[in-house]
């Protein structure tokens, strides 16, 4: 039986339609992480950990459906610091990573915009939710190594179980990390922009986007020494 396609490497797709799927893909998990964090708290009562929980389980439940439609496309990467990662592997030139990027971000605005007007928000607002200390910070960096992690060593050893591995780490990192494991630069700057259950101060975003990109470049180089690619010396 043949070999799975490992979701996350480049495939063989033009740029327009990786770009296409990057956009769509990132604007779907925006408008779930934000619609579902103002769905939660309008039905919690003031339960603050019920409405976390209801945000936590269609997080993580988008997250397999993405990656399980976009994966053999564009990589399904919806996360700057996913190509951050795979920029440093050399699996993606700089000029194409450079892109995927900005539609990411792109895509992430578009997608807490489409929140915003399904639940009858301001279409524009800024965060208001403090999101800053050394706790705050670690948790983002431990919950994007591990999110990264997943990724590279899911890839290595069992490349179809991707998508479910990354749908469950984010499951946990919502309760495990002090951060609720945003885990995603385009999300935070989202993010910032929305003041509801999920959103963040956008003078608290720059200090997150630090954490997580470094938390990214910690996962590849120890991946890239624990799990080598095939034909890398394992000395």
């Amino acid at each position: 039986m043949a070999r799975p396609k490992a979701v996350n490497r480049m495939p063989e797709y033009d740029l327009n339609r990786r770009l296409a799927a990057e956009f769509v893909g990132t604007a779907l998990l925006l408008a779930t992480v934000v619609g579902s964090g103002i769905m939660a708290e309008n039905l919690a009562g003031g339960n603050v950990a019920i409405a976390l929980l209801g945000n936590t389980v269609a997080t993580g439940a988008i997250l397999i459906v993405l990656i399980l439609l976009f994966g053999p496309i564009s990589g399904a990467h919806f996360n700057p610091a996913v190509t951050f990662a795979f920029l440093l592997r050399r699996d993606i030139g700089s000029g194409e990573a450079a892109v995927y990027v900005a539609v990411q971000v792109a895509g992430g605005l578009v997608g807490t915009l489409v929140a915003h007007l399904m639940f009858e928000e301001p279409l524009l607002m800024l965060g208001a939710t403090a999101r800053t200390g050394i706790g705050q910070w670690t948790g983002e960096a431990v919950a994007t190594f591990g999110l990264v992690g997943t990724i590279l060593g899911c890839l290595r050893a069992r490349p179809e179980a991707v998508p479910y591995a990354v749908g469950l780490f984010i499951t946990a990192g919502y309760w495990f990390t002090s951060s609720t494991s945003f885990a995603n630069p385009a999300v935070t700057i989202a993010r910032s922009l929305s003041d509801t259950f999920a959103g963040i101060r956008p003078a608290d975003a720059p200090a997150f986007i630090a954490m997580q990109l470094a938390g990214a470049a910690l996962a590849t180089a120890l991946f890239g020494w624990l799990a080598p690619a095939r034909g890398e010396a394992k000395s």
